[in-house]
């Protein structure tokens, strides 16, 4: 059984990333809302109480019963430390403005195994608008800055801990040493969970659950779908049955290539030309909204006439992640509901299957980990995202086969480029839109009145926040004077230097 920490989620914007700093050591946790966790049994080694919008002063503040809680250590952070200190009847007040952003430890006590090889004066970082002004008598306290008098504290005689700032974020310097104190010597969780042990057990799971039973899964070229393809086909061969949808929406040549690199993974692939239907479907709509829908509509009548095609299928795989899952719970209340926007969202209802989603407890960069443990080639891991509606969402406007044949010259110029100069893997994402309005060029002695297009290109750890990519401008003048000279219809480029947010990654 797995060492686990277990982190109760009460609505902060960073729980992800308290999670994604724990694995990092190679220890599993899990992120529950507060009002609704599994009972921990013996594999939980620790609870982190997380930080919230909320104030613990509001009324209807997020409450949970401290008592009812398994005797592991516990760490309160922010919005959980506060919660600690007021149930045992400490003194809060509103602070007389947020306190938010950088600040440093002025008193550490290092004798305390949370703060062990933390440095005096060390930064760290607040995001609070309620201050600790007097702990009850059982608490001791540790740690202040310069302005909170109440930074870091302990239960006496329990490992029970609360700071009142966000050791998971970057601007925390020497967060990763406190919640490796935290979780590897309070805790004691052992630092035993890697990729390669991620996949014996997944491969063993899947081998017993699965059995000889038949599992279809429609692919899209992308990390995730790809891995877990992987993972199922080692655990049950060929009873995996793959599909791969042309939605006449693909990036140039991705079809062809696509179905070639799954080849050389010996998956069962069959690729299903359906671009005439989903141009079809898409004729004439122009809302964004609608284009998705038409596109997530045609998707499940060509997968599930093609999957019929396959007898006694029992199961579906999806390729769904950590995020996906955290994102669908509410910590409002139990409801669990997984976004429409995946490829196959309503699939399992629409065909009455099973579904099997190897992936689901993995952040994107382990996904890319676990590829690497099942030697899934680097041109397939390194990919950028890709959205499900594809080039549906980056033609502003209408569709038609014309607009699609200008975007995919554009984008592959773009990213070729990108490849050329060995700037594609320092970028998150990129892309080209093409938009809906003409300008007025000068070609040769000739007037123009033709399109311009946007390229696009992000940095990002998860695609949550990003900002826009400070790209060389020798490269983005060379990439934009190919794609006028090459690409017919096109006489003007601009280059989007919007960041996430206030702005999306896509346009539409």
């Amino acid at each position: 059984m797995t060492d686990k920490i277990l982190i109760l989620d009460f609505g902060s914007q960073y729980t992800q990333l308290i999670a994604r700093r724990i694995r990092e050591l190679n220890v599993y946790c899990e992120i529950h809302p507060f009002n609704h966790y599994p009972k921990p049994d013996k594999s939980v080694k620790g609870i982190i109480l997380s930080g919230s919008p909320c104030s613990v002063l509001d009324e209807d503040a997020p409450d949970i019963a401290i008592d009812d809680l398994p005797e592991v250590p516990i760490l309160g952070v922010c919005y959980g430390a506060q919660l600690l200190a007021h149930k045992e009847g400490g003194e809060l007040s509103k602070s007389s403005h947020r306190e938010y952003g950088r600040a440093n430890l002025t008193h550490i006590d290092t004798h305390y195994d949370l703060l062990k090889e933390l440095t005096l004066g060390s930064q760290v970082w607040m995001s609070h608008g309620d201050t600790i002004t007097k702990l009850p008598e059982q608490f001791e306290l540790i740690a202040h800055t310069e302005s909170i008098p109440v930074a870091a504290f302990k239960i006496k005689d329990k490992p029970i801990y609360g700071i009142q700032f966000h050791p998971e974020v970057t601007h925390t310097v020497e967060g990763k040493v406190l919640l490796r104190n935290f979780v590897v010597h309070i805790c004691r969780a052992a630092q035993d969970w890697t990729a390669d042990i991620f996949v014996e057990e997944s491969v063993r799971e899947l081998k017993a659950k699965l059995g000889k039973d038949k599992v279809v899964m429609g692919l899209s070229g992308g990390v995730d779908s790809s891995v877990a393809a992987t993972l199922i086909h080692h655990a049950i061969g060929k009873n995996l049955y793959c599909i791969f949808v042309d939605n006449g929406l693909l990036r140039k040549n991705e079809f062809e290539s696509v179905l070639k690199s799954y080849e050389g993974l010996g998956l069962n692939v069959k690729g299903v030309d359906a671009k005439k239907e989903f141009y079809d479907a898409l004729k004439g709509k122009t809302d964004p909204e609608d284009k998705r829908k038409a596109i997530g509509r045609v998707f499940i009548e060509v997968f599930d006439r093609e999957a019929k095609k396959i007898q006694d299928v029992t199961w579906l795989g999806q390729g769904t992640i950590y995020p996906d899952v955290i994102e669908s719970v509410s910590v409002k209340g139990p409801s669990v509901t997984i976004k429409s926007h995946h490829n196959v969202g309503g699939l399992p209802e629409k065909m009455h299957l099973k579904v099997v989603e190897p992936l689901n407890s993995l952040f994107k960069d382990e996904v890319r980990n676990v590829g690497r443990a099942l030697e899934i080639p680097q041109n397939i891991l390194g990919r950028h995202p890709f959205p499900g509606p594809g080039l549906g969402i980056r033609i502003l406007g209408d569709i038609t086969p014309e607009k699609v044949r200008i975007l995919q010259e554009v984008d592959d110029i773009f990213v070729a480029g990108l490849k050329e100069d060995d700037l594609y893997d320092q970028v998150w994402q990129a892309g080209a839109m093409l938009l809906p309005i003409q300008s007025v060029g000068v070609m040769g002695d000739e007037r123009t009145y033709e399109n311009v297009v946007a390229l696009r290109a992000v940095t990002s750890l998860d695609g949550m926040t990003a900002d826009w990519c400070h790209l060389p401008y020798e490269f983005l003048g060379r990439i934009s004077n190919k794609i006028i000279n090459r690409v017919k219809g096109v006489n003007r480029v601009v280059y989007d230097i919007s960041s996430k947010p206030p702005a999306t990654i896509e346009w539409e």
